[in-house]
């Protein structure tokens, strides 16, 4: 393998990799409304030379190159979230924007430009003989904003694919990630009894009961584990919602949602626990519970699952691991091995299935979800380069 030739190559596609990423940006598609954008990840992929596209029935699309016995895949999920506020945007964030370095638009770091790099790393790969033995499968996963890791769980179950491993392409602020914390969707109810507002003491005002277990779950955030790698499992309000009969009336129920962050070491029995044993969940006998998703897919095929997303860590001298910093060093220098804030496909692919994944992705974390989202050309070319290169530093350390 010469590191110099994959370098040169990637480097050469920098201006098709653009252009895609432009086509891509320039399509809606927030989850569950995906169909346009997996059609024009089709074009390209049948267009550099992939062997096999499909699109199962939940709408991720599997592009194969070669026909070795072992896969290795990329993952990319395709969909983006909104684009919030369009007074916060200083251009059109589907037109989007390019200059020498940048491009610009909805989903430009999270996390279209993953697939671009994906598809020409595999194109790559092919070009200059490093498939040998493998078979590389490029996903582009949907519904990743909604339930991240439902798409991976529908592919291992129901579509019968697993592979040795998994790179997940979400950006890396040009570092490899090797973990993150996971996360789950949590539900608090308190119970009361609603009367006129004229007369609260008749009733048993629901909402007054939650303003002192909102008080226990905040000091709670303040005393939950603790892991060196991943650092501290958090908890937050997201929602609060109440019923009552009419604004001249007292509340008769209120309830919370809580997005909790799993550091390393913690469950989602755990998390349901240190909520069920503060004293005022007990004493109004709150209910704690987990929220379940199931939204269809585009396809109209409905897949529920728990929000529960695993956290997950792949073993900085893991082969997976090692062999990504090769294929890193052997072009770029030394590259710094860290960790992500947000959760990835990965609760599912390793904190489900014990499939060991590695991350490295074009584009800045604190891109994600943000007005004037952008990413960087050169790095469309570097995770290119790079995810030619690691099947063959993969296989050398295999052999060892």
């Amino acid at each position: 393998m010469d590191f110099a030739l994959i370098k040169k190559a990637a480097e050469g596609y920098e201006a098709a990799m653009t252009k895609f990423l432009r086509d891509l940006i320039a399509i809606p598609g927030e989850s569950a409304g995906e169909e346009k954008v997996v059609q024009r990840i089709r074009q390209e992929m049948e267009a550099v030379g992939f062997d096999r596209v499909e699109i199962d029935r939940m709408g991720n699309i599997l592009g194969y190159m070669g026909s070795g016995d072992r896969i290795i895949a990329f993952d990319a999920h395709i969909d983006t979230v909104g684009i919030g506020n369009r007074d916060n945007w200083t251009f059109d964030p589907y037109e989007g924007y390019e200059t020498n370095e940048e491009i610009g638009g909805r989903g430009a770091s999270d996390q279209l430009g993953g697939i671009v790099s994906a598809v020409y790393g595999a194109k790559i790969m092919k070009e200059q003989g490093l498939l040998a033995g493998y078979t590389i499968l490029v996903t582009g996963t949907v519904q990743e904003e909604d339930c991240d890791g439902l798409c991976w769980q529908y592919i291992i179950n129901e579509d019968k694919v697993r592979p040795e491993f998994v790179v997940i392409t979400e950006p890396t602020d040009g570092n490899i990630y090797r973990g993150q914390r996971g996360r789950m969707e949590i539900r608090v109810d308190v119970k009361g009894v609603s009367c006129h507002g004229s007369a609260p003491e008749r009733g048993d005002n629901a909402i007054y009961k939650m303003a002192e277990i909102l008080l226990e779950v905040r000091e709670l955030n303040e005393r939950l584990h603790y892991d060196p790698f991943l650092g501290k499992g958090t908890l937050a309000v997201s929602e609060i919602f109440f019923t009552s009969p009419s604004r001249c009336a007292v509340a008769d129920s209120c309830s919370i949602s809580i997005d909790r962050r799993l550091t390393d070491g913690e469950t989602y029995e755990s998390a349901l626990e240190e909520i069920r044993a503060l004293p005022s969940v007990k004493k109004y006998n709150a209910e704690v519970s987990m929220y379940k998703y199931d939204r269809p897919s585009y396809t109209g095929l409905v897949y529920p699952t728990d929000c529960y997303f695993p956290t997950w860590v792949s073993p900085e001298d893991h082969i997976t691991t090692q062999a990504m910093v090769e294929a890193y060093r052997g072009m770029y220098g030394e590259p710094v091995v860290d960790k992500w804030t947000f959760s990835t496909n990965g609760v599912s692919i390793m904190g489900r299935f014990g499939i060991p994944c590695i991350g490295l992705g074009p584009g800045k974390e604190a891109q994600a979800h943000a007005p004037n989202e952008k990413t960087w050309k050169a790095d469309l070319v570097k995770c290119a380069a790079i995810y030619a290169a690691l099947p063959t530093c993969y296989r050398k350390r295999d052999v060892q």
